[in-house]
């Protein structure tokens, strides 16, 4: 066909993951990728609608695509994504964007080549929003933006409906694949050369409860483990509520699960926790931290998501999340500004807060983590870590870029032989969102 796509990603890794499903699926199409908008024959925009900036870029860069098309009227416009699972946004779609082509929702990714096809034959637009999953489509096509690495799909969905959040209905109830599909993925990514996986699901720690499994998400990692071929196991994102002991123990026992959990906890204040519908509190959080450094003799690195400014948040509740935030003392954090999702329950509270408290909230916050990231990269300096090369790095060009197994970002000297190697790399160097280094032993033959 010789024709080119190109698909601009907004949100979190299971967007991206589905991203990188999509442009397998255009690929085993004939389609070849291109970082070019204008050279593009489909260009497809997968929407994320966790946050208001979100939606904003999403909008924005659309608008930027109305002249493009115009210039090619031949080019298939398509958006999906999670603010496709949203009524409202396709009516404003259908009101205000005419030259979009193609609208598509969570649950039916799997239908973008006979989407396509139907556009290509009839030239005439198509919107196909499932309303709720039909089940797991297993052995659809990737292609991974890294060789070395690849996001594995465990769960899909989530239960929690916090009282902020969209996603359930968005992604839908929770949903599990099965262990041996899941395996034998894995196993299939090993042998095709990956040294690293990511485990995704909107809360991992319930993987199978829904479905009734013998198989929870502890007993995944500890089968992961024995993989030959995979050196690190990563998983997004850990909801405190169901973060076993089990669970636990299995830094202490699986060598290749990485020394590093990402374990939101929002707020630091038990009433807030309780208006967001946690299902946890800041007392049963912090004995949470306390087991996770126990299991690793203080080794893990802890990363988290915090919401400031949800409604009803006074200023001592805020004190409560700056104080867990000085014990807890995170390696770094997703920070937000909330933002009322049309749909949830807390975008109806009645108590919002003004948007110039939770600026100057977030700015304090923002003193108090980059004061504790700064400290916790301080330690590193002088050591030896073993870190996975990804490619040059974005400022640099001639640097090398890779991450720790706690997830620190390292920047050093090195060649183009080294990506998708881990190396030891001698951290010279803390700043307070990375570390610089140079390389100390790195096996040419692997």
């Amino acid at each position: 066909m010789n024709k080119l796509y190109h698909i601009m990603t907004f949100g979190c890794q299971m967007n991206e993951h589905d991203s990188e499903i999509m442009a397998g699926m255009l690929e085993e199409m004939g389609y070849s990728e291109t970082q070019k908008r204008a050279e593009a024959d489909i260009i497809l925009i997968n929407t994320c609608s966790i946050r208001e900036n979100a939606d904003k870029r999403f909008f924005g860069s659309l608008g930027q695509l109305k002249r493009l098309h115009r210039e090619k009227p031949e080019m298939i416009v398509g958006v999906c994504g999670c603010m496709m699972q949203q009524q409202h946004i396709i009516d404003a779609i259908r009101k205000k964007y005419s030259w979009v082509d193609l609208v598509f929702g969570t649950h039916n990714i799997h239908e973008l080549p006979e989407l396509v096809t139907g556009i290509l034959n009839e030239r005439q637009k198509v919107v196909s929003v499932w309303s709720e999953h039909r089940g797991i489509f297993e052995g659809l096509p990737s292609k991974r933006r890294y060789p070395f690495k690849a996001f594995v799909n465990i769960t899909y969905g989530c239960n929690n409906f916090c009282t902020y959040c969209i996603v359930p209905y968005t992604r839908g109830r929770e949903r599990s694949r099965l262990p041996e599909d899941i395996l034998k993925e894995v196993r299939e990514l090993a042998a095709d050369g990956v040294k690293e996986v990511m485990l995704l699901g909107q809360n991992v720690n319930s993987y199978g409860l829904a479905d009734g499994f013998e198989m929870d998400f502890a007993d995944l990692i500890y089968a992961i483990n024995k993989i030959e071929g995979i050196e690190r196991i990563r998983f997004m994102t850990s909801h405190p509520k169901d973060l076993s002991d089990k669970l636990i123990g299995a830094y202490r026992d699986c060598e290749k699960l990485a020394c590093h959990i990402h374990l939101p906890v929002q707020a630091g204040s038990n009433r807030v926790l309780k208006r967001m519908n946690r299902k946890y509190t800041r007392e049963s959080y912090l004995e949470l931290i306390r087991k996770l450094r126990e299991a690793t003799d203080g080794q893990i690195a802890i990363t988290t998501d915090i919401i400031v400014g949800f409604p009803g948040e006074t200023e001592e509740d805020f004190e409560e999340t700056l104080s867990l935030m000085a014990e807890v003392q995170y390696d770094s954090a997703f920070t937000f500004l909330y933002s009322p999702r049309p749909g949830t329950p807390a975008a109806e509270y009645d108590d919002q807060i003004p948007e110039e408290v939770k600026h100057e909230r977030f700015n304090r916050m923002r003193e108090v983590l980059d004061a504790g990231m700064a400290d916790n990269n301080a330690v590193y300096e002088g050591r030896i870590e073993k870190v996975l090369v990804e490619g040059p790095s974005r400022k640099n060009k001639k640097t090398l870029t890779g991450r720790t197994e706690s997830m620190k970002i390292v920047n050093f000297a090195g060649t183009p032989e080294m990506v998708g190697r881990i190396v030891k790399v001698k951290i010279t160097e803390a700043k307070t969102y990375s570390l610089e280094g140079e390389v100390t032993e790195w096996d040419t033959h692997r």
